[in-house]
């Protein structure tokens, strides 16, 4: 890769951004390659004064393991506003972990934010939202390129 950061989550961010792949590795980390990141002009590799963005920039956390991934409930209201059915939150077992994340793919990740050492995931994929919350000790980004956020 082209450049890396390591522990700059605060300078990207993640709104409406692609996932390619989001994938658990076994006792040693947490990955994601993701479209569409916009690096900010405080990242340590971005030269330029204003903001750029990337695709495959690969996303991962060191020793992260899930701690809680939940499926968003929701509500349904006719036209009248009438409540017509109410779905509450579902929070995944660990053995659903891989096939969700596999589901993953193509979906919009809409944010990421850091909490301690908690990464917390908002996802929209396959008409539902999910929280995901990734627990490790640091993160690492690496992309190729710069582009310009017009050359959509």
């Amino acid at each position: 890769m082209g450049y890396e950061t390591i522990d700059e989550l605060e300078h990207f961010q993640f709104r409406e951004v692609h996932i390619s792949e989001i994938r658990q590795i076994t006792n040693s980390s947490f990955y994601a390659i993701l479209d569409n990141v916009t690096i900010l002009e405080t990242n340590s590799c971005n030269r330029d004064i204003f903001d750029m963005r990337t695709n495959n920039l690969t996303l991962r956390i060191e020793e992260g393991q899930i701690v809680s991934f939940v499926e968003e409930g929701y509500k349904i209201f006719d036209a009248n506003e009438i409540l017509m059915q109410e779905v509450a939150d579902r929070i995944l077992p660990p053995e659903e972990y891989n096939a969700m994340l596999k589901d993953m793919t193509d979906a919009t990740l809409y944010s990421i934010k850091k909490d301690g050492t908690r990464y917390i995931f908002d996802i929209d994929a396959c008409d539902h939202t999910y929280t995901l919350v990734v627990e490790g000790s640091h993160d690492t980004e690496e992309w190729n390129r710069f582009l310009k956020k017009e050359d959509l």
